[in-house]
């Protein structure tokens, strides 16, 4: 691969593992200590196949399809809660023994699993690198009133034909409101054809509704209250933020919010919500940096 191109193909094959009631597929290259890289939604582990060629020479990488997404099972109660997950990825970290040293390289809702785990086991947790991250309860003034319009609709009946019909999630949010350049046509399949499984697509409707927007849900809003303040009092905990300036998960007040946090470093991209797709190389030096530093 050249330093500057951007492939479609992903050269780590899936492997499978038993988790609770279903199973997890999840890439694994290199050795040492583990860097985790966890997705959001609507995308699958596929995100990091340009990240993760920096990071393999560093340690153990691990990059999971989160349970209904990629090649991983879907989830039997049908119920796709944020703590659903968290049970399900606790047992995966557990299982494959990523449990000390752990750095996490985190995105969209992976992000929220993946800090909520280090809140519960900090001293597993060695550094954390986080982008378009939900870093506090979310407030309909966090965007733009587009997106406002859009996230009020998807959490309505009329979310359901939204998702259903177009698949709005990948079709509209990921490849043409997501991504800066146009991805190939590979790279568009690769993406769509987990959500040919309806249960799947789903799912990413379920996502938009789990946001804690305004106190509702209110478990989830507690949930990421808890690892938001812990955050905040991080002191001992290395974290990397990325910023994309054209994002909209992470902006405005939530951005200026967890730029206070202690012990941080922040590089900037001009990308969208999914960065990984537009500055690849540029994000896995910064991580390779990063991890040399807290590990040596």
């Amino acid at each position: 691969m050249r330093s500057n191109e951007i492939s479609s193909l992903n050269p780590y094959p899936h492997q499978h593992i038993d988790i609770l009631d279903t199973e997890v597929a999840y890439m694994e290259t290199g050795s040492g200590d583990p860097i985790v890289f966890l997705h959001g939604n609507p995308t699958t582990s596929y995100l990091w196949r340009n990240v993760i060629p920096h990071l393999e020479s560093l340690g153990r990488c691990l990059a999971p399809d989160l349970i209904g997404a990629g090649e991983s099972g879907n989830m039997p109660s049908g119920s796709y809660r944020f703590s659903d997950h968290i049970k399900y990825m606790d047992e995966w970290f557990e299982k494959l023994k990523i449990t000390k040293n752990v750095i996490l390289v985190v995105h969209d809702w992976g992000a929220a699993i993946g800090v909520n785990r280090a809140y519960r086991f900090p001293e597993q947790v060695k550094g954390i690198v986080y982008m378009e991250a939900m870093v506090r309860p979310r407030y309909w003034s966090d965007m733009p009133e587009m997106r406002v319009e859009i996230f009020k609709k998807l959490r309505s009946p009329e979310g359901d034909e939204m998702v259903m019909n177009t698949n709005y999630f990948v079709e509209k949010m990921l490849f043409e409101l997501g991504v800066v350049r146009e991805l190939s046509d590979d790279e568009k399949e690769a993406y769509r054809k987990p959500t040919e499984d309806h249960e799947k697509r789903m799912m990413t409707l379920q996502w938009a509704r789990e946001i804690p927007f305004e106190g509702e849900p209110e478990d989830n809003h507690r949930l990421v209250k808890a690892y938001s303040d812990f955050l905040c009092e991080s002191r001992n905990l290395p974290k990397l933020f990325i910023n994309c300036e054209q994002g909209h998960a992470l902006a405005g007040d939530a951005r200026e919010f967890c730029r206070k946090w202690p012990n941080q470093t922040e590089i900037s991209f001009p990308g969208r919500h999914y960065v990984q797709e537009d500055f690849p190389h540029e994000i896995g030096k910064a991580i390779a940096d990063f991890s040399e530093k807290i590990w040596t």
